[in-house]
């Protein structure tokens, strides 16, 4: 089965930056189920555990998380909001997607 993995930044020191980039993320991956695409998005599909957790979480918590779906995606697509390219979370999903000779595309909300 092809599976997309859609990479987005999310973390900011604003939380309504964060909403408004998990709406984004919502948004991209809804389109490209609508276009017939399979797509794990971390941060639409994550976003309400993370809210249920209670507490903050750290980054090598949800990077286990994603890293384990990763591996199993036939491609990644990286969605350019703003501030994508100074994103520690997108850069090692990219790295991994590369080491594992995965095509990776970028592309606009």
């Amino acid at each position: 089965m092809n599976l997309t993995y859609l990479a987005s930044n999310y973390s900011d020191p604003d939380p309504a930056v964060m909403l408004k980039r998990y709406w984004a993320a919502v948004r991209k991956a809804a389109e490209l189920m609508l276009a017939g695409e399979n797509v794990f998005s971390p941060i639409a599909h994550t976003h309400e555990i993370g809210l249920m957790l209670g507490k903050p979480v750290d980054h090598d918590f949800w990077l286990r998380q994603d890293r384990a779906i990763l591996q199993h995606c036939s491609k990644l697509k990286v969605l350019c909001l703003p501030g994508w390219e100074t994103s520690k979370g997108v850069a090692e999903e990219i790295a991994v997607a590369k080491a594992i000779g995965m095509p990776v595309k970028y592309i606009t909300p």
